[in-house]
C-alpha cells in the first residue's frame, strides 16, 4: 500500500479484521459495499503479510486499498494446531504494528472498524480519539450468550462437564429461546474455559466502542437483537448476510479464463447433474476432521452412491481415490456459487456464519456436522429452531464421537430423498428463509437500509 496516494473519500474508515478467512470475509464484504456504495469513503483493509498473499489479488472497487502488518504468527496457517498460542498472538503481537500503520496513513483515520475479537482496537481508537465500529461476525445470539456471562454463572451452568450435564437448559437469556448446555458455544465447556476469560473481556469492551455491527440478518435474530438494544449504550447495526452475494451475476458471465481451474471442472461436472442431485460437503478452513472420520464418511457416500462436491483442501488427493466416480473432490471452489447451483440438493456443513449464511441465501438444506465454538449453536439453530436440516453428529462435541458409515450411508439416502415428506418439508422451510435473506438485501430491506444509515452517521464523523 502506498499511505501517501491520493484520497478518494473524505472519510477514511481503517477496517480491522481477526486474521481468520471466517472474520476477513465478512469484514471484506462490508467494506466492499460501503465503498461501492459511497465514494465519499476511503477504506483501508488491514490485514498480515500472509492474508494479503491470499487475497491481495481479489477484484474490489477504487476506493478500497490494502494496509498490512507482520504476521502474528511466522505462518498463520498453523493455528488450528495450536488455537490458543495464536489467540494469544492476535492479542499481544498486532497491536503496536496497527498503532504504527494507524501513524502512517493518509489522510487520517476517520473511524476504526474492528473485529470485536481483536477489541484491543477500541483501546486504541479511544485513546487516539478516533471512534471504533465494532463487527461482531457470528450470530448475535453467540454475543448475547457470553454477554450474559453472568446469568450462567448465578444459575450455577458455568463451568459445567459436558458429559455429566449436557442436556440441562438454559431458558433465561433474554430474547433466546430455551438452549441445552451441551448447545452453548464450546468455550463455555469446563475443558475449554481458558478461552472464557478472553471472550468476555472482548464482548465487554463492545460497550466502550461508539457503534456496533452484526453480521446478521435482523429478521432471523429480532428477538435477541433487540433485547440487547437497552443493554448497550451504542448504535447498532445489522447488515447480514455479509456474503458476497453482490458478485454472482459478475461470476456466471465471467469467460473461462478469467476463473480458477477448479471453479470452471466444478460448474462443468455441476452442469451435467440432475436438479438437487449433488450433495455439497465442505468442513469449513480452520479444523479438520479426524482420517478414521473422513474414511467413514467416504465409505458411507459410496455405499449408497450418492453424488457428491467435496472440498477438501489438504486431503483432496486421497480422497480423490477413495471416491471413486460417483463425485467430484477439489481443493477450492467458489462455495456461493456452487450452492447457487440448481444441482445441489444439500449442504453437509461444519456450520460455520457464513456457510450457513450463504446456504441460506441459495435455498439449500443442511447436514450438520459441527466442531468448535459458535458451530455448536449454529447446528442447534439449523435443526431445531429453523428447521432446515438434519444432524450428522448426534453425540456431544468435543468428546470421542465417531459416526459410522452405516448411519452416515442412512442418513444422507433419506436426506437426498427429493419425494420425501421430510426433505420437501424443509425445502419449504429454507425457501421461506432464502426470501427472508434475500428481502433484507433488496432496496428497502433492513440491510441495505442499515447500511445506508451507518455510512451516513459515519460520514458525519468527518
Amino acid at each position: 500500500m502506498n499511505a501517501n496516494m491520493e484520497p478518494i473519500g473524505r472519510c477514511h474508515v481503517v477496517a480491522l479484521p481477526y486474521p481468520a478467512r471466517g472474520h476477513i470475509n465478512p469484514m471484506m464484504n462490508l467494506c466492499k459495499l460501503q465503498a461501492s456504495r459511497s465514494h465519499d469513503l476511503l477504506i483501508t483493509f488491514v490485514v498480515t503479510e500472509e492474508w494479503l498473499g491470499f487475497i491481495g489479488s481479489e477484484s474490489k472497487p477504487a476506493n478500497l486499498r490494502f494496509g498490512t502488518i507482520p504476521n502474528v504468527l511466522p505462518s498463520e496457517l498453523v493455528r488450528a494446531s495450536d488455537m490458543l498460542g495464536f489467540v494469544e498472538a492476535t492479542l499481544t503481537k498486532m497491536e503496536e504494528p496497527f498503532e504504527k500503520l494507524l501513524d502512517r496513513l493518509e489522510p487520517p483515520p476517520t473511524v476504526i472498524m474492528a473485529d470485536v475479537c481483536v477489541s484491543w482496537a477500541i483501546i486504541v481508537g479511544n485513546r487516539r480519539n478516533i471512534p471504533v465500529a465494532a463487527l461482531w461476525p457470528m450470530p448475535v445470539a453467540v454475543f448475547s450468550f457470553i454477554y450474559h456471562f453472568d446469568l450462567l454463572v448465578e444459575n450455577q451452568h458455568y463451568p459445567f462437564d459436558l458429559s455429566e450435564r449436557g442436556d440441562e437448559l438454559v431458558d433465561y437469556i433474554p430474547g433466546i429461546s430455551s438452549t441445552r448446555l451441551a448447545d452453548l458455544p464450546t468455550i463455555f465447556y469446563k475443558s475449554q474455559r481458558h478461552f472464557m476469560s478472553q471472550g468476555i473481556k472482548m464482548i465487554s469492551d463492545v460497550s466502550k466502542a461508539q457503534f456496533c455491527l452484526f453480521s446478521s440478518i435482523l429478521e432471523l435474530e429480532a428477538q435477541v437483537i433487540n433485547a440487547l438494544r437497552p443493554k448497550l449504550p451504542i448504535p447498532m447495526y445489522s447488515f447480514g448476510p455479509l456474503i458476497p452475494h453482490f458478485t454472482l451475476e459478475d461470476q456466471e458471465n465471467a469467460p473461462d479464463h478469467m476463473t480458477s481451474h477448479n471453479d470452471t471442472n466444478s460448474r462443468k461436472w455441476l452442469d451435467s447433474q440432475p436438479q438437487g442431485s449433488v450433495l455439497y460437503i465442505s468442513m469449513g478452513s480452520y479444523f479438520s476432521i479426524s482420517s478414521a472420520q473422513m474414511d467413514e464418511i467416504v465409505a458411507g457416500l459410496s455405499a449408497i452412491g450418492v453424488r457428491f462436491l467435496w472440498v477438501a483442501r489438504g486431503e483432496a488427493s486421497r480422497l480423490k481415490e477413495a471416491c471413486g466416480d460417483s463425485g467430484m473432490v477439489v481443493p477450492w471452489c467458489d462455495q456461493l456459487k456452487v450452492l447457487c447451483h440448481s444441482s445441489v440438493g444439500g449442504f453437509w456443513s461444519h456450520c460455520g456464519w457464513n456457510s450457513t449464511m450463504e446456504s441460506v441465501f441459495a435455498g439449500v438444506p443442511m447436514l450438520t456436522f459441527p466442531m468448535h465454538m459458535d458451530q455448536v449453536p449454529i447446528s442447534k439453530t439449523i435443526v431445531e429452531d429453523w428447521r432446515i436440516g438434519w444432524r450428522v453428529l448426534k453425540r456431544e462435541v468435543g468428546m470421542e464421537n465417531l459416526v459410522g458409515r452405516e448411519e452416515i450411508a442412512d442418513l444422507v439416502r433419506r436426506f437426498m430423498d427429493l419425494e420425501s415428506p421430510e426433505r420437501r418439508e424443509m425445502i419449504r422451510r429454507v425457501r421461506e428463509l432464502q426470501g427472508i435473506s434475500r428481502q433484507a438485501i433488496a432496496k428497502g430491506g433492513s440491510s441495505e437500509v442499515n447500511l445506508g444509515v451507518f455510512i451516513r452517521d459515519i460520514l458525519q464523523l468527518s
